[in-house]
C-alpha cells in the first residue's frame, strides 16, 4: 500500500468509527464535545452518511485510487473553512472546528504523501 493510500485507508477508519458512533449512540460523542444532546433522527442520517464515506475511503484505498485521492485533499482541507464558518456565524458551538482540524490534517497527510510519490 502506497503512503497516500495508508493515509486515504486510516482516515476511512476513522469515517467508519465516526459514523458508527454517530449512527449507534450520536449522544455521547455530542456530550464529550459539550454539544446539547438529540433526539432528532438528522445525526444518525449522518452517521449513516459518515459511514457509508468510510467505506468508500477505504476500498479506494484498497485499490489505490490515485484519482480519489488527489480529490480529497482539496475537498478535505475546505472542511475547516466551512466549520469555522457555522461556528463564527452561531450555528455551532467552537468544538466543531476540531473534526475540521481532523480533516485538514488528513488532507494535508495525503497531499504531502502524493507528492513524494
Amino acid at each position: 500500500m502506497s503512503k497516500s493510500a495508508r493515509s486515504i485507508w486510516f482516515f476511512g477508519l476513522y469515517l467508519l468509527g465516526l459514523g458508527s458512533i454517530l449512527l449507534v449512540t450520536p449522544n455521547t460523542l455530542l456530550g464529550m464535545f459539550s454539544l446539547p444532546p438529540t433526539t432528532e433522527v438528522w445525526i444518525r442520517v449522518v452517521g449513516m452518511l459518515v459511514l457509508f464515506l468510510g467505506v468508500y475511503y477505504v476500498q479506494a484505498a484498497r485499490q489505490e485510487m490515485t484519482a480519489f485521492f488527489h480529490s480529497t485533499v482539496y475537498v478535505r482541507a475546505t472542511v475547516i473553512v466551512f466549520f469555522t464558518a457555522f461556528v463564527l456565524l452561531g450555528f455551532a458551538s467552537p468544538a466543531l472546528i476540531l473534526f475540521g482540524i481532523v480533516d485538514f490534517i488528513g488532507a494535508t497527510w495525503t497531499g504531502l504523501a502524493l507528492r513524494s510519490e
